[in-house]
């Protein structure tokens, strides 16, 4: 019989404790006889990218001993923290050590790009002293740690571009870069790969110059250049045939950051020495394969590891403590399930950056919830997110409704009671949703968000989209999957939500919720002793062991 994706959980966060305990008993003769690699990993100040590679730095520990100093911001430091302890167990005491957590200091903002990775000035600073073996500073707590041997390899997230130019620059020995890779690789191949493996036209070039012509800044010119598109149909293993326009179906109301981000991803797919993967091989194997390809024609190493979800007590535990409204949370989902039963709740969310350029159809698709009598959670972390005074009084009155700027997500998703979620699919939260084995309801604005989308609406079925939410100039072009133009009205939108939200809790979701908990129970099994993630986990832990350590 199939296990559910909760038992699935519980047997992952068992084995782990297990493995853990074997790392301890073993850990003072390994390092006595073997000295530790010394790995680096450079974040990126955003909850998708930085929470599953909190668990990547815990993950790698239990794999084998080596030395990890993880540089966050200062404002991100506490959550590393946590998200780090989350991952670990019982076995936190005796690994944990192995992990030092550095809060960089916070910088000059010399360019656009440094507002998205550790600044670059400070990183400098501290990356010399680490080549140089010599005690560094965390900013966060203001506290000396003594130095240890100059670092074997660092991976630095995706872009982190900057980060990358500063260890080729000040490194000594030889040291291996690699890219943290938090997203959907199908819909990188779309922005990242070349031609003849289904990308679009580098247009960077293009960029520079016209930039250079007009005075303007390189990632105002990108951002638009990246828009540009010509109606052609792309056709990517993995993804069902889309406009090259779908891949931007929202107007963005942080648009004009979407240029660096993609220069400075290119740059660092181009320029490192290979890729670790945050995504599931069960979820997406074409895209997973399309990399490995591209990257072995330049003998690069491509690891996929996901998921990068921790499990157990423990990990909900440290997820709550990241919510100041947790306990409410906690009790409206208990109190709902007395009342409405198991998988009954919506939960909305869409990141920590995405919201509505047109919020207003927010709230119409809130209404339509609301007249359907369907009980909800919305989290609206955002820092672009405004709650109007008669949204909240109106949710107020309802009753089964709840506000809140920041949920602990994977507690949400873990609960009986939740039945859907809405969500922007964003990679990181559409990877904890599939190992819940929690059913999604699409709104996707950008980056992998589409794609995701696609794939699991279109391809595995096991969710839906929706389209009249969509906006802007290319939101509300026709899609190839359907035919149709979204009408983009709020009478269209209220319309949609009706029919979807009727579905999702009637025999077809049942339909597309198995369909799902398939899906689960193979991402679940990723980790199994001999599964394709331990694999290549280990695969890349003993490439450190052949590092030259000193």
């Amino acid at each position: 019989m199939m296990r559910s994706s909760k038992e699935n959980s519980r047997l992952s966060s068992d084995r782990f404790l297990k493995h853990l305990g074997k790392i301890a008993e073993n850990m003072s003769s390994a390092t006595d006889s073997v000295p530790m690699p010394h790995v680096v990993l450079v974040s990126h100040e955003g909850v998708g990218h930085t929470r599953p590679f909190a668990a990547f730095a815990a993950r790698l520990i239990q794999t084998r001993p080596v030395y990890i100093t993880f540089f966050t911001t200062i404002g991100f430091y506490d959550r590393v923290v946590t998200d780090v302890a989350r991952n670990l167990g019982t076995d936190e005491e005796t690994l944990h050590p192995l992990i030092r957590i550095v809060a960089l200091e916070q910088g000059e903002i010399a360019k656009p790009e440094d507002t998205f990775i550790t600044p670059r000035a400070p990183f400098t600073k501290v990356y010399g002293q680490l080549v140089n073996e010599e005690p560094i500073i965390c900013a966060r707590m203001g506290k000396e740690l003594s130095p240890i041997a100059s670092p074997d390899a660092v991976v630095i997230d995706c872009i982190g571009y900057p980060a990358l130019q500063v260890v080729r620059e000040l490194s000594v020995k030889p040291v291996k870069v690699f890219s943290w890779m938090p997203s959907q690789q199908s819909s990188l191949v779309h922005f990242l790969a070349p031609i003849h493996y289904g990308g679009r036209e580098d247009i960077r070039p293009s960029a520079y110059e016209e930039a250079a012509r007009t005075s303007r800044k390189i990632d105002e010119v990108l951002s638009e250049m990246i828009l540009v598109t010509k109606g052609e149909v792309t056709r990517i293993p993995g993804l069902p045939p889309m406009y090259d326009y779908e891949f931007h179906p929202q107007q963005l109301v942080f648009g004009g950051l979407i240029g660096a981000v993609m220069m400075l991803m290119q740059n660092v797919v181009e320029d490192c020495d290979g890729l670790i993967m945050a995504t599931p091989e069960p979820y997406e194997p074409e895209g997973i394969d399309i990399f490995r390809r591209w990257f072995a024609e330049t003998s690069r190493e491509v690891y996929a590891i996901g998921p990068m979800v921790p499990f157990g007590k423990k990990a909900i535990e440290g997820e709550n403590k990241q919510s100041q409204d947790a306990a409410d949370i906690g009790q409206f989902l208990q109190s709902v399930l007395t009342s409405h039963g198991p998988k009954s709740v919506i939960y909305l969310a869409f990141g920590s950056v995405c919201w509505p350029a047109e919020p207003e159809k927010l709230w119409a698709f809130l209404d339509v919830v609301m007249e359907q009598k369907i009980p909800f959670i919305l989290s609206h972390t955002s820092p672009f997110a405004n709650i109007p005074y008669a949204v909240r009084e109106k949710v107020d009155m309802y009753g089964l409704g709840r506000l809140t700027p920041w949920a602990p997500q994977q507690a949400v998703l873990a609960h009986e009671a939740i039945g859907w979620f809405i969500t922007h699919g964003g990679h990181n939260s559409t990877i904890e949703a599939i190992c819940y084995n929690v059913p999604m309801i699409f709104w996707p604005y950008t980056a992998d968000e589409p794609a995701n989308a696609a794939r699991l609406t279109d391809v595995l079925d096991a969710s839906y989209e929706l389209f009249e939410i969509r906006s802007g100039e290319h939101g509300l072009k026709p899609l190839y999957r359907t035919g149709k133009a979204p009408a983009g009205t709020m009478d269209a939108v209220r319309e949609e939500a009706a029919a979807i939200l009727k579905k999702a809790f009637g025999e077809d979701g049942k339909r597309k919720r198995a369909n799902l908990e398939q899906l689960s129970h193979k991402v679940m099994h990723t980790w199994d002793e001999g599964g394709p993630a331990q694999r290549e986990m280990k695969r890349f832990a003993d490439f450190l062991g052949t590092v030259n350590v000193n």
